[in-house]
């Protein structure tokens, strides 16, 4: 335990120990592993494409009959490929198109820090969505 924080509800600590939610730390880790892939250190699983020069390079969404039973929309939707390449296109072009992975982390680390963080917790009513998905539009 941190004696600092008694007294601090969970979003309280998270800003005063300048660390993210659980949430938040998923959807980064999903994020350096697409660029992974893009840079060809991971398997690659997801497709990519580049777009204008303006947009730079893009994940490709998995595709699906748009016929599909509700439920296997839904299982798609949660996938991590589907989920992933969200993340990824919803990145500014600086952060997608860093040449080290250190770097990546700078550059991610730096526009995470721009988002305002506010996970729901249980006994708690959340304000929204706390996931990048829901909170910044595809660049």
């Amino acid at each position: 335990r941190i004696d600092e924080c008694n007294g601090m509800d969970y979003w309280e600590r998270l800003q005063h120990l300048k660390i993210l939610s659980l949430q938040q730390r998923r959807e980064r880790y999903m994020i350096i592993h697409v660029w992974k892939m893009y840079v060809g250190l991971a398997p690659q699983m997801i497709s990519f494409h580049r777009e204008e020069e303006r947009h730079g390079v893009k994940a490709i969404y998995p595709t699906l009959n748009h016929n599909a039973q509700e439920s296997v929309k839904t299982l798609r939707g949660a996938s991590f490929r589907m989920r992933a390449a969200q993340l990824f296109n919803r990145m500014p072009e600086r952060v997608r198109q860093c040449s080290t992975l250190d770097g990546l982390k700078i550059e991610l680390g730096n526009f995470l820090a721009t988002i305002p963080d506010y996970p729901p917790v249980k006994g708690y009513s959340s304000p929204r969505d706390n996931s990048l998905v829901a909170l910044l539009p595809e660049a």
